[in-house]
């Protein structure tokens, strides 16, 4: 019994010795400290590193040549960069007329945009220069006026659908810097619905540029163009603009089934080699004339077609010199 009493009387001591040990460890084990400078001090590199990599990004952005881009419409395409235009207008064969007789229009062609109260603008310095064939180039009883108006409409859209600090914006200008060198009908198709007219316009200073804009009604609805030399790389003495098929195509969507009779065009550079051309679409001829260094085709289709215009330049001996069948960088058949 009293063996009994002693072991009962120790174990509230024992447990007691237990209590004290665990709470002095207990003391002793805690969490370090959370190392807040060390913490911001990583944060502060890592900040200033990504600052670093992303001021590099952009600076190899900024270097990238706008000559290598096309802007229009919300898409964005690429078009030839290269050097300034080894020929200038003041080099360029005299403006010629068509290279084929001119054929009635026909029947039942839509008619113009109603015409601008404002007078066609003539030798101010804000108006554009004319084409060199305004019978053969200003189509579809579209006037110079008309077609002058919606150029400055085309730059004000380019002006205003500018990005912000988009380093590939090119600042094309004003009217009095360009020479309009097409004006005609456009047609709606399922992709782009409501007829319009296109202004087709070119010039060679302070940058060489190109644009093709549509304009419906009363407004500028899309922009393509292209910056630098028309020639690119080619040395063929024809070069079609790879963007023309905005002027003689429809929507693939509609392949087949086309509006008839359809207003096209087709533009492109040629050199002081080429005298005269001449261009057929859908087995008929068109027109071509030459304009400093630009040549505009244009004719009306009756049928559906698969391949593209044919384009054919000849030297002022009436050799031939080009022939697009034969030009592996010109797309022969429509998409």
């Amino acid at each position: 019994m009293s063996g009994e009493k002693q072991g009962g009387a120790a174990e509230p001591e024992f447990e007691a010795r237990v209590r004290a040990l665990l709470a002095g460890d207990a003391s002793l084990v805690r969490p370090s400290p959370v190392p807040y400078p060390e913490i911001r001090r990583r944060g502060v590199l890592e900040r200033r590193r990504r600052l670093a990599v992303g001021g590099a990004a952009l600076a190899a952005l900024a270097a990238v040549p706008v000559g290598a881009y096309a802007f229009g419409g919300g898409t964005t395409t690429t078009s030839p960069a290269g050097p300034s235009p080894t020929v200038l207008t003041s080099a360029r064969p005299a403006p010629t007329g068509p290279a084929t007789a001119s054929a009635p229009a026909p029947s039942g062609t839509p008619s113009a945009p109603a015409a601008s109260s404002a007078s066609a603008p003539s030798g101010t310095p804000t108006a554009p220069a004319r084409p060199a064939s305004a019978a053969h180039q200003l189509l579809d009883g579209i006037t110079f006026g008309q077609a002058a108006a919606g150029l400055g409409k085309c730059l004000d859209y380019n002006k205003a659908h500018r990005l912000p600090k988009d380093p590939t914006y090119t600042d094309l200008g004003s009217p009095a810097d360009y020479r309009i060198i097409l004006a005609m009908r456009s047609t709606g198709d399922s992709n782009a619905p409501g007829d319009g007219y296109f202004v087709v316009a070119v010039r060679e200073k302070p940058v060489p540029a190109r644009l093709i804009c549509t304009v419906k009604d009363g407004a500028a609805s899309g922009l393509n163009t292209s910056i630098g030399d028309p020639f690119g790389d080619a040395r063929t003495p024809v070069v079609p603009d790879i963007n023309s098929g905005k002027l003689y195509q429809e929507s693939v969507i509609d392949k087949g089934n086309w509006k008839l009779p359809f207003r096209w065009g087709i533009i492109g550079g040629y050199r002081a080699s080429v005298a005269t051309m001449t261009v057929s679409y859908g087995g008929s001829a068109g027109e071509v004339v030459l304009d400093h260094g630009w040549f505009v085709a244009t004719g009306t289709l009756h049928k559906q077609v698969t391949a593209a215009p044919h384009l054919k330049g000849y030297d002022a001996a009436g050799k031939l010199v080009y022939d697009s069948d034969h030009d592996a960088s010109y797309e022969k058949t429509l998409p």
